[in-house]
């Protein structure tokens, strides 16, 4: 692996099976694969496209967290759909995710994702001079996947880093 590029892992078993990183960094970027509503190995919010929104975010925002970035340094999210005619309960769920970063983003329809329970899959692709931190390179997997009972992105806190 280049000395410039780091990965992380969350430990998911669609990682090993397909053969990816959860992120990659790569000099000032950072490349944060499809994150979609899985919280402890689970599934979660089966059938809620906003809720299932809201995880995926979160777990980008923790795959970000392992590189010392947040959510205010993604320039481009992918967000891919199951239903397109949902694009405004997934659309609402970014915007109050993003309301300052206000990324490039498309919204794409799919016949399916890996799980048939999962409706929304997101991508992203952050920008953050120096964001790659020595301890990233190869880390185990940890708490990137962020737990279903963590902050809703519709109820800021002062604690809030979303």
């Amino acid at each position: 692996m280049s000395p410039a590029r780091k990965r992380v892992t969350s430990g998911v078993p669609f990682e090993e099976a397909v053969g990816y990183s959860r992120a990659v960094g790569a000099g000032d970027f950072i490349f944060v694969s499809g994150c979609t509503s899985i919280a402890n190995g689970k599934v979660v919010y089966e059938g809620d496209v906003a809720r299932q929104t809201e995880q995926a975010l979160l777990n980008v925002s923790a795959a970000l967290e392992q590189f010392g970035a947040s959510l205010a340094d993604v320039v481009q999210t992918r967000i891919y759909l199951t239903d397109i005619s949902s694009w405004e309960e997934v659309g609402e769920a970014h915007r109050l995710a993003f309301e300052l970063a206000r990324p490039a983003t498309s919204l794409v329809q799919v016949a399916a994702l890996i799980d048939p329970r999962l409706l929304v899959e997101v991508e992203a692709v952050a920008h953050r001079e120096a964001s790659l931190d020595a301890d990233a390179e190869d880390a185990e997997p940890g708490e990137s996947e962020v737990p279903p009972e963590a902050i809703r992105l519709d109820d800021p806190s002062p604690d809030d880093s979303i």
